[in-house]
């Protein structure tokens, strides 16, 4: 009988205690919110700015080929861009303005139904990207490229570093209003107001030079690169950026 007495005690102490430690974790939850219940709002901005082009890029490839070994059209090669060079530099254009690379030697296969792959000679090629800030001269370069045998690849217009980085700051800036003024929004429709920011993520920005004369293009030809070079029109670069903000609501 004393036994189940004692028993019967130990139970209600056990559930008191219980009790209490329950009451105790209850009010440590009520003080300190769930992190996970937090209200936010996610938003992401956006930017663009349309901005002149302040260089144009041209690039030109030399291209030799020799039937009998390598040497020989890295020799053809290297004659042949000295040549450009050296017209490239009678035209006007400042020596640090050209960068050379990407200079190599691959050797050229025929594919015939008897033999099969049968080396047909070598090729080699040299590659060079001259940047200019006068426009007006463009075209007086690229005659100087093609007449001393050069191929015009590509021409571009493109942005100088300096003005790139003012227009990405310009453009990151903007993004980040935007997604503030499309937060307040909607804080403001639901009834609420804007609190701290939680995080940000950007992707920086995005920018592409605009393609002037492309080789690959359908009716490509010397003559057409020169004659946009010559005649370069009228056209601007697009940069643009998104910020993306987690903000917390009240």
């Amino acid at each position: 009988m004393a036994k189940q007495a004692l028993q019967s005690i130990n139970w209600t102490t056990l559930g008191v205690v219980l009790l209490v430690i329950l009451g105790f974790l209850a009010a440590i939850t009520y003080l300190v919110p769930n992190s996970s219940s937090e209200k936010t709002i996610s938003v992401t901005g956006t930017a663009q700015i349309s901005v002149p082009p302040d260089k144009v890029v041209i690039y030109v490839q030399v291209q030799t080929r020799s039937n009998t070994s390598a040497n020989e059209a890295k020799d053809l090669n290297a004659n042949i861009s000295d040549a450009v060079l050296a017209s490239l530099l009678k035209a006007g254009v400042d020596k640090s303005g050209i960068e050379t690379g990407g200079f190599s030697v691959n050797p050229e296969y025929d594919w015939t139904q008897d033999k099969g792959q049968v080396l047909k000679g070598y090729v080699a090629t040299n590659s060079m990207t001259i940047t200019l800030s006068d426009f007006d001269n463009a075209g007086k370069v690229v005659d100087a490229a093609v007449n001393s045998g050069g191929l015009i690849s590509y021409i571009n217009y493109d942005l100088s570093v300096s003005k790139l980085n003012e227009y990405k700051a310009t453009v990151l800036v903007d993004a980040s209003k935007d997604a503030k003024t499309k937060a307040e929004s909607i804080a403001s429709g639901l009834g609420k107001s804007l609190g701290d920011i939680v995080s940000v993520d950007s992707s920086d920005y995005n920018y592409w030079p605009y393609q002037l004369y492309g080789a690959s293009e359908a009716g490509a030809t010397p003559a057409v690169a020169k004659q946009v070079a010559t005649n370069l029109p009228s056209a601007n670069i697009d940069v643009s950026s998104t910020v993306s903000v987690v903000y917390r609501i009240a």
